[in-house]
């Protein structure tokens, strides 16, 4: 990915915040093995301001779709603070394999890391965090269903373990689905949307995602629109 590339992918800008469509296969931050993440292109993004953006909130590796990334430390706090208090409203797209009976619910179920050499692996775990996720079927095809999640909690890998708890796994999740490691179709996870109150005396800012490439045809075959 290069500088024009990444502002290619940007789907909201004001003077506080940012919305870009983050690509699958892209870490936001860098981790223990290195390689490319988003953090390095971040200067393409400042738009002459004397700092680049920030991640306000985090997506998975594998998950494309909307990151809100904050200006300036006066916007990433008022941003920590939406976050903090759960005013961000969050949607987004999964093809699941199998799917609920039903046309909508709730998983409630604490996660906790399932070792400690691995804390962002997770498992269900009654003495873990409190984790509550809000779904509703989208449309339906042969052997998969198209859902949309509301994630109330934060925690790492939630609509992941959540979903496979509840049998219905993430399409092409290769840690706790049945997609192979290496040749899978790629997570079909996609952060649809964000509805962002940044200004108390304004209508809440909505931004949206495309579904990415390696989605639209199973969301197509379950009766979404890319």
């Amino acid at each position: 990915m290069n500088a024009e590339e990444i502002v290619s992918r940007l789907l909201y800008r004001d003077a506080l915040m940012l919305v870009i469509d983050k690509p699958a296969g892209l870490p936001v931050h860098p981790g223990p093995k290195g390689g490319e993440t988003l953090f390095q292109h971040l200067d393409a993004l400042r738009f002459g301001l004397p700092r680049r953006p920030e991640a306000a909130h985090r997506l998975d590796k594998d998950t494309s779709g909307c990151l809100i990334l904050g200006r300036h430390p006066k916007a990433i706090a008022r941003l920590n603070e939406l976050f903090r208090n759960n005013e961000v409203d969050k949607v987004y797209w999964a093809v699941v394999e199998g799917g609920p009976h039903e046309d909508e619910g709730e998983i409630d179920l604490p996660l906790a890391p399932k070792s400690p050499d691995r804390g962002w692996w997770m498992k269900v775990d009654p003495k873990g965090q409190p984790s509550l996720t809000k779904w509703r079927v989208l449309g339906r095809a042969e052997g998969l269903a198209l859902l949309e999640l509301r994630p109330v909690t934060g925690r790492t890998h939630q609509l992941r373990v959540h979903c496979a708890a509840m049998n219905f796994p993430i399409l092409g999740d290769p840690i706790y689905g049945t997609a192979p490691r290496f040749h899978g179709p790629g997570l079909h996870l996609h952060a649809r949307s964000v509805t962002v109150p940044l200004y108390p005396k304004k209508e809440p800012i909505s931004v949206e995602a495309p579904v990415p490439e390696h989605m639209r045809e199973r969301v197509k075959a379950c009766g979404g629109a890319a």
